[in-house]
Formats: structure tokens, sequence, C-alpha cells
């Protein structure tokens, strides 16, 4: 008996590594950052012996947020390529040499048995070098329009795990797994939450709550409707909560003091996200693929405004992926000021379309997402 419990002691050990060394790339935007970060802590809860290291563009939030988050990162001196004319456009082919160049040193130092990119500027460099130099590779893409720099390593990666169908115009068909958006868990349980937020607020159940998100740094169409037409919502009894984001701090401050004692709650940034979707009866949003991933979960009724400079005008894609399944609104941006009102308006006079909104859009939602990444890092590992 005791021989046998030694035998499968010994195939444990074989069969598992003693640990890990995981690689992720990329960053540049909170879209980027937070799923990889939610990745990472992932892989940490399956296998707590991983070793990670993030490589990021130096200049770019990721070199604050991912240390905050307690994970060990490099940056390289890599750009985009502007749209238009610009002398950082000439000086881009130098740079991505230089950053390949790093990219290997980084690679042959920490040798990681797979690299992950998340898409950014710093993605690229690390994922080409990686695959020339023989290392499995796996690439998350948040978007209904891949990156371009996703699109750039598309054809050599080992796998693709994408949040959306239809991904095969943009990856080789047998390396795609749709697992969805990786979101912070924390940001999406709302079960039991609702007294709590409502109290948070300073609002009363009896009253619908409209929630406003724009992005951190806001949405500045969206603020302007806002400011233009708040009286008409306020007359109508809803109950406003409206982070503003950090540009229309001054606006905001005038808001308030015209609309003091009122049912409005505005907010430059909602550090407690959860008890803001909890405490919301319906939604207007920008339409990043994070943002989307997050409102398919907690399952509320919305009205996606898309950013329409994002890159490929991506924002409109994901956005028209909900409408073609009747999951969402779609308001442009071009039309927010006549109709983003009338819309919201219309939506909470409409307990039907509330309902069909909210049964169609958690079809959308995957939970599991950073899980079943993490599995397929892990599926990598040689």
């Amino acid at each position: 008996m005791q021989g046998q419990s030694q035998k499968k002691r010994e195939y444990q050990i074989v069969l598992w590594p003693m640990s890990l060394k995981i690689l992720i790339s990329g960053g540049g935007t909170g879209g980027h950052i937070f799923p990889a970060i939610a990745i990472a802590n992932t892989i940490k809860e399956l296998r707590p012996d991983t070793e990670f290291l993030f490589v990021g563009a130096q200049g770019k939030m990721e070199m604050e947020k991912v240390p905050a988050a307690g994970f060990d990162i490099i940056g390289l001196n890599i750009t985009g390529i502007q749209r238009k004319l610009s002398a950082s456009n000439l000086a881009f082919p130098f740079k991505l040499i230089g950053s390949l160049l790093k990219a290997r040193s980084i690679i042959q130092s920490f040798k990681p048995d797979v690299v992950v990119g998340v898409g950014g500027f710093a993605s690229g460099p690390v994922l080409r070098m990686a695959t020339w130099m023989g290392v499995p590779s796996l690439i998350q893409e948040q978007n209904s329009f891949a990156g371009i720099t996703n699109r750039w390593v598309a054809s050599s990666v080992s796998k693709a795990c994408v949040a959306y169908d239809g991904m095969e115009k943009f990856f080789p068909k047998d390396r795609i797994v749709v697992t969805g958006n990786p979101v912070r868990k924390e940001m999406v349980q709302i079960e039991g939450k609702r007294e709590a937020a409502l109290d948070k607020f300073g609002f009363v159940g009896d009253k619908p709550v409209l929630l406003i998100v724009g992005g951190s740094l806001g949405a500045r169409s969206i603020n302007r409707a806002m400011a233009d037409q708040l009286v008409s919502l306020l007359e109508a009894d809803v109950q406003v909560l409206w982070q503003t984001g950090m540009l229309f701090k001054e606006e905001s401050a005038r808001i308030k003091d015209q609309f003091p004692n009122t049912s409005l709650n505005i907010q430059e940034f909602i550090y407690e996200m959860d008890l803001a979707y909890a405490a919301a009866d319906f939604v207007v949003s920008r339409a990043g693929a994070i943002a989307v991933s997050e409102l398919s979960i907690v399952g509320k009724p919305t009205i996606l405004v898309p950013f329409p400079f994002a890159a490929e005008d991506h924002q409109t894609k994901n956005a028209m992926a909900l409408v073609k399944t009747d999951a969402a609104i779609h308001v442009s941006d071009s039309d927010v000021k006549s109709k983003l009102i009338p819309e919201v308006l219309r939506l909470m006079n409409d307990d039907a379309l509330k309902a069909r909104l909210s049964e169609n859009i958690v079809k959308h939602g995957k939970t599991n997402a950073a899980v079943d990444i993490a599995k397929q890092v892990m599926k990598l590992v040689k």
C-alpha cells in the first residue's frame, strides 16, 4: 500500500512541473490592461507557483497599473503608427527594431513557458519574437474587430481567444476559442447588493435609476447631451448616477451647484462599479469591449453610444453585435444630442422592452472567460 502511494506521488510530480513562467504583453488602455491582470490572477489561483512578467509600452498606463496589481513589468520604447502624417511615424521602424531586440533579450532571460498577448503597442514585438523563437503563444482579442497588433501576429500564434463569433476573418479558424472577455469579478458580483447600493448613492427604491458611464476620461458628447436635457430627466422622476470623467470636472461642479438636493449623483469616477450596476435599472454607456462584457454579465437594459474615433470604429462593431440580437439599443455619437434622452425616456416607460433587452444581453455574457483563457494558456505549456 505504501508503495502504491509512493508511485502516485511520483506520477503527480511528473505530470505537473514545479512552476510555470508566463510572459504577458500589451496594454495602452484599461481595455487591454485589466483583462491581462484578470488572466494572470486566474492562472495564479489555479497554479499559485506561477511566475509572471509583464511587458508594456514605456509611458503608458500599464507601467503604473500592473505594479499596483502586484506584478513586475518591463517597458519597451514602442508607439503606434499615427493615422496622419507625423514625424513620429519616421521613427517607428527604428523603435520596432529596438523593441524586437529587447523582446528577444527578455524572452531569453525569463524563459517563459507561454507568451500571452492582449493587444496594444508592446504586444506585437513580443509575440512576433516569441513565435520566431518557438515559444507557445496565445492572443486575447477583446473586440469584434481585431486590433492591428493581433492581426499582425494572427497567422503565427498558437491560439486566439476571442469574445465574439465570426472572428475567422482575422484568425485561423482551427486556432480560435470563443471564451469571452475576462472581467474583474468584483465588478460584476451584484446579487444582494441593491439596497446597499441605493443607500450608497442616496437613492430611493421606488424610482428608476439611470447609470451613465463614458469611460475614465468621460464621453464629451454624452456629457453635453446630459447637461442640456438633465431637467427633463429629473422632471420624469429618474434618479441619475452619472460618471462624467475627469475632463468634465469643472462643468460637473457647476451642475451640482445648479441642482442641489435632487435625485442626481455626479461623480468624476465611480470606483465601486458593482454597486453602480446593482443600483441601476438601465444604463447608457460607450461600447468598449470590457464595458460591453460587464453589461452582458450584469444583464442591464442598455443604450450604447459608441466612440466613433476608436481604431477601425471597433466600438460601433461591438455595439452592433448586440443590437442585431435585440440585446441593446444603439444611438450614434452624431445623433446623441437629439436622440439620447428621448431613447432613455422611451426605455424607462417600456417594461417589455427592458425585459427583452435584459433577457437577450445576458446571452452574450461569459462569466468564466478568465478561467477558460487560463486553461488554454496552461494547455500550451510544453
